[in-house]
């Protein structure tokens, strides 16, 4: 039987990465950290004039490109909206629906708001607003005075941090997110090894004003349980999106809307990248906004997208669930258990104050608050982040390896090939990291190896077997640049820098580098060298 490279060490690195990740996972970036200055979201507000009761349709354009628009009022009850932006080819994107923050934030007297939409770098959206038919009409912008009392002409918006009555008027905020700080790389697509928690992109990192807060973190007694939400919005947004747009919501939920930090404590893109969101700390009991009725003793985390009918990535739903299995296992809670929390009560929750609900030890906004929040595809999906979660520590399986590789290079091709009923088999590692910029993953039967240069390769058998003994891609031959080529007498494999050539009658391999052939020495003894490994995150080439 061909002798196949072991995988990377997943004991090894399991512990030098949680050695490495931990402290500051759970404490916090050190404050005397440097971290590169990061520019503020601008954000502007245009009242939303002349609305009357039913649907109306308003246009709004800006000079200055934005990509999220949020709605806000003194109250949004029984009032709906949608949002499309205009392409740069003139035509209207998708109509999104707007989600009101119920159960989200200080329920106290203020501003409400919506979730703020992404829908891509525009200048110009189309609002449909629809009121009960008996809402008073909204009134226009107030003009604006200069220092000497005059009026100015009238800019059609101002700024969403200004303090002006609400009264009846309706809001639209237009945020323009920063560019993702230099050094901020999307992280890899792809699972960690048991028992180490995700990468986690902490606030200093994406760039957090932390002199926008106000007072110190909160914190409970422990957690209990954690609360799945959704942020809803299009879902068609970049990696490089995704740090300036939780940059924009920290904003509008401290400035615009007057809250004292971010409500959730952590949130997940459909990359997989994680965000530390509420200050305080990752695995710490901190007491956010995220659920109006149940924040004490909860942590909340928010999957950003709409999961009304689209489900989350499988990367998104993988982290997600793993985030809560390493927080409640810090916490010392079951995944798959139930807890007893009392309602704390107020308008946001459907259960009075005082009253003991049993909820699963991981559940949804929708529970307990009048809300659809996570969205109807995310909602049916919530038996397998349980399930995630409880195996944290559990080395993963073929079936959840192949998962893993969903949507790389080597998946693709893997999948072409016949996936579990090909010649190779089931995964058996993970996607790692090999010389350069190649990556690998191992199967029962062989390998893949992909990089840019030479796409995704398998190589199995006795070639595998002898490639391994020159170096792996390390040695002279270099990369696979084609599978196996059958023919007449031959099985010929090409390499970078040559070829290897299995005779079917003598069973030996002949390697050709430079126009010389060369019959290798058998290697029947079932021992290929091993490659020493980077222990560095396996990723996931797209």
């Amino acid at each position: 039987m061909p002798c196949r490279r072991p995988a990377p060490s997943i004991l090894f690195t399991a512990i030098a990465a949680t050695v490495m990740l931990l402290p500051w996972a759970i404490n916090g970036i050190p404050e005397d950290s440097e971290t590169p200055a990061v520019a503020a979201p601008t954000m502007v507000q245009q009242p939303l004039a002349d609305l009357g009761g039913g649907e109306t349709i308003r246009e709004i354009h800006q000079d200055t490109p934005f990509s999220l628009v949020a709605l806000t009022a003194a109250d949004l009850t029984a009032t709906s909206a949608r949002v499309r932006a205009k392409k740069a080819d003139g035509s209207w994107g998708p109509w999104y629906e707007t989600e009101q923050l119920q159960g989200v934030g200080a329920d106290l007297p203020g501003p409400r708001g919506t979730e703020p939409v992404f829908v891509g770098r525009t200048t110009t959206v189309q609002i449909a607003v629809t009121r009960p038919a008996d809402a008073p009409q909204t009134s226009p912008a107030p003009p604006r005075r200069d220092d000497s009392g005059d009026d100015r002409p009238e800019l059609g918006y101002v700024p969403a941090t200004t303090e002006q009555p609400f009264g009846q008027n309706i809001n639209a905020v237009l945020i323009s997110p920063p560019q993702a700080p230099a050094d901020l790389a999307p992280l890899p697509n792809a699972a960690t090894p048991p028992g180490r928690p995700p990468a986690i992109i902490g606030r200093s990192q994406w760039g957090a004003d932390e002199s926008m807060r106000c007072g110190q973190p909160r914190y409970d007694a422990r957690i209990q349980a954690g609360v799945v939400h959704h942020t809803a919005g299009s879902n068609d947004y970049t990696p490089q999106d995704s740090a300036g747009i939780i940059r924009s919501i920290y904003e509008y939920h401290t400035r615009t809307l007057g809250w004292c930090d971010i409500a959730y404590n952590a949130m997940v893109d459909r990359y997989g990248q994680v965000f530390e969101g509420r200050a305080g700390g990752m695995a710490r009991p901190v007491e956010g906004a995220h659920t109006g009725g149940f924040n004490h003793n909860t942590w909340g985390v928010a999957m950003l997208g709409d999961f009304e009918v689209d489900p989350p990535t499988p990367i998104q739903l993988r982290t997600t669930a793993r985030l809560l299995g390493w927080v409640l296992g810090v916490a010392g809670v079951d995944p798959l258990g139930t807890v007893v929390l009392p309602s704390e009560g107020g308008s946001f929750t459907k259960f009075p104050l005082g009253a003991p609900i049993t909820l699963p030890t991981i559940f949804t906004h929708r529970d307990v608050g009048i809300t659809e929040c996570p969205g109807d595809a995310a909602y049916a999906l919530m038996g397998q982040i349980r399930d995630i979660a409880a195996r944290f520590n559990d080395p993963p399986g073929p079936s959840q390896l192949a998962e893993q590789l969903r949507g790389g290079a080597i998946f693709a091709k893997w999948e072409a090939l016949g996936g579990k009923d090909s010649y190779l088999g089931w995964p058996t590692s993970p996607e790692a990291f090999g010389q350069g910029t190649s990556r690998y993953v191992t199967f029962e039967r062989g390998a893949m190896y992909w990089s840019p240069e030479t796409g995704a390769e398998p190589i199995t058998g006795e070639i595998y077997t002898v490639w391994g003994s020159l170096g792996f891609e390390r040695g002279a031959l270099g990369l696979p640049t084609s599978s196996e080529i059958a023919e007449p007498q031959w099985i010929v494999q090409n390499f970078q820098h040559g070829t290897l050539n299995f005779d079917r009658e003598k069973g030996t391999v002949v390697r050709v580098l430079d126009g010389v052939p060369v019959e290798l020495p058998s290697t029947e003894s079932g021992f290929a060298p091993i490659q020493l490994e980077r222990f560095t995150p396996p990723t996931n080439p797209a």
